[in-house]
């Protein structure tokens, strides 16, 4: 039976029942059938993914590194403990996390490690975003993602019966996001700030708080976000990089050898592939014309590698994993499992969905990765441990398996 029934409201929802959403450490594993489409969605992603990346870095990889094989190798052992971090998770019972000190603490380390980052990590192009440990780079941001999703998952569950009160139903979560933001912007992370709030209002939407509130802080936020942009442009002067990148976007064509670099060979890119693709390994733009075309810019590859038929299958793959994912978390065992898979589900459907309208040039250049095909080990890992999260979810949902 489900934690909260559709009928209740807060009003009714008994003490006892508050209490049953602030759980002791629940460490046990569950060993039920998970949802198989989902599982088989997953792998198709990450081998698709893969394959696509290797392509896509092949050229960058031999003329920096001395070897075309050097970002596939890293990426395939990335995935290789992703994998163990899913499997591991998928049996682990999500419950775990339904603690206030697990919760918190979790939080809490993300963050801090997010905010020193900001002062004593690894710059590229002016922003701070890594840690390097040897031939290990960590970037923090990736797991604040997650903790973020788990702490408003936790409070949201625990203060549900309260929502008629804006103290608990909007005050806590504007008060965390207000510092995910600060530290994100400290690193000039604005991708990160982007997709947070969309994932911070997604799962305020769908947590059951009263509509007056979510909207009122929706405005409030919306005009302080617009305030703080606005003093950056034009009395600090710090976000010329973002004008910069909406003109860009506005005219790709206007500095192709320099600001507008990256969006103008994605198109061309794009354009070349016409229906069926150049074939698999023939792009021409990855030949060190297109910046970055093994991280944030690999559609742009696929698409002139496959053409428009990959393009199509990479975007319905992402359709299918946005729609199990909410169907998982519609029919999840409790409020907080519910929280937890739409938190994760909005997060990699909205960064796929960014990733595609900023190599098209449907919306202006974020920097923002394609979930299981841009290159990196700590954003795969952790993609893949929220997957092992999401199906232990559907371990104890009432789904067909």
């Amino acid at each position: 039976m489900n934690e909260y029934t559709a009928g209740e409201t807060a009003a009714a929802v008994s003490k006892p029942k508050v209490a049953q959403a602030r759980k002791k450490v629940n460490f046990r594993f569950i060993r039920t059938e998970i949802d198989k489409p989902f599982c088989l969605l997953i792998l198709v992603l990450l081998v698709f993914g893969i394959v696509m990346m290797f392509s896509a870095s092949y050229a960058r990889a031999l003329a920096v590194e001395g070897d075309g094989y050097v970002y596939l190798v890293k990426q395939v052992k990335a995935a290789g403990i992703g994998l163990v971090a899913m499997i591991l998770a998928s049996f682990l019972d999500y419950h775990f996390f339904q603690n206030t000190v697990i919760a918190y603490l979790f939080f809490a380390g993300a963050y801090i490690v997010t905010f020193i980052t900001s002062f004593v990590g690894t710059s590229t192009a002016d922003a701070t975003r890594w840690l390097d440990f040897g031939a290990f780079q960590l970037q923090p941001s990736e797991i604040l993602k997650v903790a973020m999703i788990v702490v408003f998952a936790y409070i949201m569950s625990c203060n549900f019966p309260m929502f008629k009160k804006w103290q608990y139903s909007t005050l806590p979560f504007a008060i965390i996001l207000g510092m995910v933001i600060f530290v994100l912007m400290l690193q000039r992370h604005m991708s990160a700030v982007l997709l947070m709030s969309i994932i911070a209002i997604t799962m305020m939407f769908v947590s059951g708080m009263p509509k007056k509130h979510f909207f009122i802080f929706l405005g409030i936020g919306l005009l302080g976000i617009a305030a703080l942009v606005l003093y950056k442009i034009f009395v600090d002067g710090d976000f010329g990089y973002i004008t910069d990148r909406i003109e860009s976007w506005r005219n790709p064509m206007s500095d192709p050898s320099n600001k507008t670099l990256q969006t103008y060979n994605s198109l061309i890119a794009i354009g070349s592939g016409g229906v069926f693709g150049l074939g698999f390994g023939e792009s021409r733009q990855k030949y060190l014309y297109l910046p970055e075309s093994q991280n944030d810019f690999v559609f742009s590859v696929v698409c002139e590698e496959l053409g428009f038929v990959g393009a199509l299958a990479v975007i319905l793959l992402f359709v299918m994993f946005i729609l199990r994912g909410y169907y998982i978390a519609t029919y999840a065992k409790d409020r907080f499992g519910m929280l937890l898979a739409a938190g994760i589900t909005t997060q990699i459907g909205v960064q796929a969905l960014l990733n595609i309208a900023v190599a098209s040039n449907a919306f202006p250049n974020t920097g923002i990765s394609l979930p299981f095909f841009s290159y990196g080990g700590t954003a795969l890992i952790i993609q893949l441990a929220e997957m092992g999260i999401l199906l232990s979810i559907s371990r104890q949902s009432n789904t067909k398996k």
